[in-house]
């Protein structure tokens, strides 16, 4: 989850490795550091907590130099410390890494027998001196970054300086992403495309086991046997501009408030031009022989596949099979050769997700997608990439990427229920019409601010919150609890409302508000005897409901908020907002970080 920038530029490196950083910040913000060559001395600062921190440290310790490296830290082996900051630095080799070294300490044993000293409690430090133990042993450069790199174990992105070598930087990865960038006479490495974006836009994606030797006038790849590999480059569209947040205090904020205009788009690209039905491009996916669908994800996708469950087995009768990606390649699940695996990742580089992935693509008829970033690894990886449309997310609490994530998987279930019969023309085009009118509805959502507003500041006094729902509500009920944990730090748990009887109501008294979403539904009845019980022992119910259900069931309720009526199949799409600004503002109560909440990274890419 850590960032890498490298350059070999023809001007001074440091201010544009921390501009870059500042793109990479989202994925680590434990400590920050940079090494550069000038006159062919190596020479590295390094701060612990944000990147802001660093900048300072440059102003009064500058770092010159053309030829430099950059990371921003998730912290996995040892505390946040300045000392476990990367670049890490052993003798000639200065090494930055996102990813773990499984082996390290059987490496570290090795190093220590040969007399190698130990500074850091980092698994990255091994990296360092390995290489260094084998240039010691008359290796060239490139002979000990392939004998490195071939003793490693785990996954890695590696970014490599050599201290005498200022027109040398070395690249390696295995299991998680680096992409190289092309400039004139200027070369660039960056763990996604967006740390380059102000750079260049001429990128070429490392694969999986690929290394490079890259000098100012290109790079010369090779892939994990050592044979030369060639890899496209290609013309990506710069992103610069979508990490601004304008006149929102929060990026999060920011986000929220986009959903409307990525809604907007995200409908327009699964509608034919009339707007009376998905298409995809023809032939493009056929459920017709599909015979069991299995979703995987992680975190808030993984909350996206579960109401997306919901839409597949009712709309077209498809049965879906789904699992936390972190856990379903290790049970390895048979798979029917006739099936369709689905993955979602915002990123599009989820670690687990992307392990799943390639479990899957080999034991079942197609693999498919549902990625923000088309350029990923998994969408390259995939038989079909979907896109979601959602644009730059910055911040950590994944909000405008999971409601896009649903109106493409609201859309995937619709055209299977149309394929395999069980939707009309008609009834399809009610659907389709139901999610031309999201962008609405969520603005009308987002009108209700002020009183969840006002809400938030009652249960940013909580210790606990409870959050209930049915049906496609449950998962919303999950991903309530779950954005209410990231950024406010409150405890949160989120149940289906049939279970509360089941255990959760023992946690209930009058400390513990509890979150009902009930839009007025066939389940709503059973969802409101539910919200009776916890209210007769003394529970505080914020209900969030209609105008139906707010008539019908209101009376005792601690607060009640008002959403707009829609169709029970997509209300999970509108019910998000609530959630997501009940978080947020509890959060900016509290003051805690809403866009980089402690302990947490916007990509996992490492397990």
């Amino acid at each position: 989850m850590c960032g890498i920038v490298g350059i070999l530029g023809t001007n001074e490196v440091s201010p544009l490795i921390l501009d870059a950083l500042r793109r990479l910040e989202y994925r680590g913000y434990d400590s920050a550091g940079i090494a550069t060559i000038n006159d062919g001395v190596l020479s590295r600062r390094r701060a612990l907590g944000k990147l802001v921190n660093l900048s300072d440290l440059l102003v009064h310790e500058p770092l010159p130099g053309k030829s430099g490296i950059g990371h921003t830290r998730w912290a996995t082996h040892g505390a946040p410390t300045v000392n476990n900051a990367h670049p890490h630095q052993a003798g000639r080799v200065a090494v930055v890494h996102n990813g773990i070294i499984e082996n390290f300490r059987d490496l570290r044993t090795e190093l220590a027998a040969k007399g190698c000293k130990f500074v850091t409690e980092t698994d990255t430090e091994t990296v360092a001196l390995l290489f260094e133990d084998y240039l010691k042993s008359g290796l060239s450069p490139q002979d000990a970054v392939q004998a490195t790199i071939a003793r490693l174990e785990g996954a890695f992105a590696l970014c490599f300086l050599l201290d005498g070598e200022g027109d040398l930087m070395i690249a390696a990865r295995k299991g998680s992403p680096l992409a190289i960038g092309h400039g004139d006479n200027e070369m660039y490495v960056g763990s996604d495309a967006l740390a380059l974006a102000s750079l260049t836009d001429r990128i070429t994606y490392l694969d999986e086991g690929d290394w490079a030797m890259i000098t100012r006038a290109g790079a010369e790849i090779f892939d994990a046997a050592g044979r030369r590999a060639n890899r496209e480059m290609r013309q990506i569209k710069a992103e610069s501009a979508s990490v601004d947040k304008g006149t929102y205090k929060h990026f999060m904020a920011k986000e929220i408030a986009e959903q409307p205009s990525v809604l907007a788009d995200a409908v327009s690209h699964y509608l034919t031009p009339e707007g009376d039905a998905v298409q995809l491009r023809e032939g493009a996916l056929d459920f017709t022989a599909t015979e069991r669908l299995t979703m995987v994800a992680c975190g808030t996708a993984y909350l996206a596949c579960n109401v997306a469950k919901y839409w597949f087995e009712s709309l077209a009768r498809l049965p879906v099979e789904l699992d936390v990606a972190s856990e379903f390649r290790y049970r390895e699940p048979p798979l029917s050769a006739s099936g369709m695996a689905l993955f979602v990742s915002q990123s599009g580089e989820t670690a687990d997700t992307l392990a799943a992935l390639r479990y899957c693509r080999d034991k079942v008829a197609s693999v498919v997608s549902v990625v923000n970033v088309a350029e990923s690894s998994i969408a390259r990886e995939s038989d079909l990439a979907l896109p979601i449309l959602a644009g730059r997310e910055i911040g950590v609490a994944s909000t405008k990427a999971f409601t896009c994530q649903l109106v493409a998987l609201a859309a995937l279930a619709i055209m299977a229920a149309r394929q395999r019969g069980h939707l009309d023309a008609k009834a399809e085009a009610a659907l389709t019409a139901q999610l031309r009118s999201l962008p609405g509805l969520i603005n009308t959502a987002l009108e209700a601010g002020g009183k969840l507003q006002s809400i938030a500041r009652k249960l940013a006094e909580a210790r606990d919150i409870l959050f209930l729902g049915r049906g496609p509500m449950y998962p919303l009920a999950l991903e309530g609890a779950l954005k209410m944990k990231e950024i406010s730090y409150i405890h949160a748990e989120g149940y289906a409302s049939g279970e509360l009887k089941h255990g959760p109501i023992a946690l209930v008294d009058k400390h513990v508000p509890v979150i009902v979403l009930a839009p007025s539904d066939a389940l709503f009845d059973k969802t409101v005897s539910n919200m009776q019980e916890v209210m007769a022992r003394g529970g505080k119910i914020v209900l969030i409901t209609d105008r139906t259900g707010a008539a019908e069931a209101s009376e005792g309720t601690w607060e009640t908020l008002i959403m707009p009526e829609v169709d029970p199949i997509l209300a999970p799409i509108v019910y998000a907002i609530p959630v997501q600004l009940l978080a947020y503002h509890t959060a900016v109560t509290k003051g805690t970080d809403v866009d980089q909440p402690r302990n947490l990274a916007k990509s996992v890419t490492v397990e």
